[in-house]
């Protein structure tokens, strides 16, 4: 006869309610842990979409991800003869959030070179971009169906194909038009706003006396031509060539260039340790208050349940039941409450993780660590129990 089994089954309704309360509780605390995986994983899709070696970006800055980076695009021609790169092609990035249906509407649009790297790693639905212009691949979490239209600056763009699941750092799901249109999506400016600026422009150069009134044209010309271009990237991603060095190739491009190269590496660093070290933290700190509550739980349940088995305890030691069997009982009965609790939880997020609002990423490291996490604080929570039971005297089994 196993008493735990006959004790739980003698109160099967507290111990199924108090399983199903547990199990929503660590339900929680999985979710915490895959919330924390699905932030890296958000946060180095792009980077591992892109698959390059070096990230160019502005000097002094930890961008294009991390930080504002703003470099001239011309600036990959003489990257690309740098020696031991094999590839270098300009990306644009840039967060829009506008309205659709009434509602807000925010994704992570990047622009690349056609026939180069930076653009969707795989296509679901439809096709590439072909045209230089007007052409968008979207991600199927923007919901968005092949031959819509959205409207973006001054230009409708159609969806030609639909991607997977890509998103950027902060969890939006990410877009890609040709670096062209993306440009002009970030910096072309309006034609009210162009014709102010011009306005602003030779209104200061009539100012300066010295000027002549073609030399004051010229000038504007020229000044309203740099300040109208849109041939500006976020960075430059590289791919080298094979048996390249690294280091090498860095140590070039930072002297000769004037422009600073951050390996995959140190890109991974900025974005899983900088980025998000502070929810990190967070949800760490909050999985240990749900396990210390679950603890606390688990011991006032087993030691509540030792009370109301006071005279069944006497009564054992009294017809010379060993305290190894009361001790089993108690233990049994402690883990088997994890166990079940464990096993709702996880079952409760295996089967609603895909509707979280941000990616949940179940790694089989953690949920095999957190049981045993479990496995522990059911076998200490136990001990209050044990220490109460072994401590009743067989006497008080004839007691009143």
């Amino acid at each position: 006869m196993n008493l735990a089994i006959r004790d739980i089954r003698y109160h099967l309704g507290r111990f199924i309610l108090t399983s199903i309360g547990l199990g929503l509780l660590l339900g929680v605390v999985i979710s915490m842990g895959g919330i924390y995986r699905g932030l890296i994983a958000d946060a180095l899709a792009i980077l591992h979409a892109n698959k390059a070696d070096i990230w160019v970006v502005q000097q002094n800055t930890n961008g294009p991800f991390a930080e504002s980076s703003r470099i001239p695009e011309d600036i990959k021609y003489r990257i690309r003869l740098v020696p031991g790169v094999a590839e270098a092609s300009p990306l644009s990035f840039q967060t829009i959030q506008i309205e659709r249906y009434g509602k807000p509407f925010r994704f992570f649009l990047i622009g690349y070179e056609l026939n180069s790297s930076g653009g969707p790693p795989e296509i679901v639905a439809g096709r590439d971009i072909r045209q230089k212009h007007y052409e968008m691949v979207a991600a199927q979490a923007m919901g968005m169906a092949i031959g819509e239209k959205i409207h973006l600056g001054l230009h409708d763009y159609t969806i030609v194909g639909l991607t997977g699941k890509i998103v950027s750092s902060s969890g939006d799901p990410v877009a890609y038009v040709s670096l062209a249109d993306a440009q002009d999506i970030q910096f072309k400016k309006d034609n009210d706003a162009i014709r102010n600026d011009r306005e602003r422009i030779g209104a200061n150069l009539a100012t300066i006396q010295s000027l002549s009134p073609a030399q004051g044209k010229y000038l504007q010309q020229n000044i309203t031509a740099i300040t109208e271009s849109t041939h500006t990237v976020n960075t430059i991603v590289v791919r080298l060539a094979p048996g390249a060095n690294l280091h090498e190739v860095q140590e070039r491009i930072s002297r000769w260039n004037h422009f600073k190269p951050l390996s995959d590496a140190e890109q991974t660093a900025i974005l899983a340790k900088g980025m998000i070290e502070k929810a990190r933290m967070q949800l760490g700190l909050f999985r240990i208050i749900l396990l210390v509550i679950s603890a606390v739980i688990i011991s006032l349940i087993i030691y509540t349940s030792t009370l109301d088995k006071i005279k069944v305890i006497a009564t054992l030691k009294l017809i010379g039941a060993q305290n190894r069997v009361i001790v089993a009982m108690i233990l049994q009965q402690s883990l088997l409450m994890g166990i079940i609790a464990y096993g709702i939880g996880y079952l409760l997020i295996l089967l609603t993780y895909e509707k979280f609002p941000r990616r949940i990423v179940l790694e089989p490291f953690d949920l095999q660590m957190l049981f045993v996490i479990v496995v522990a604080i059911c076998m200490i929570s136990s001990f209050v129990g044990i220490r109460k039971a072994l401590t009743v005297e067989p006497a008080e089994a004839l007691g009143g």
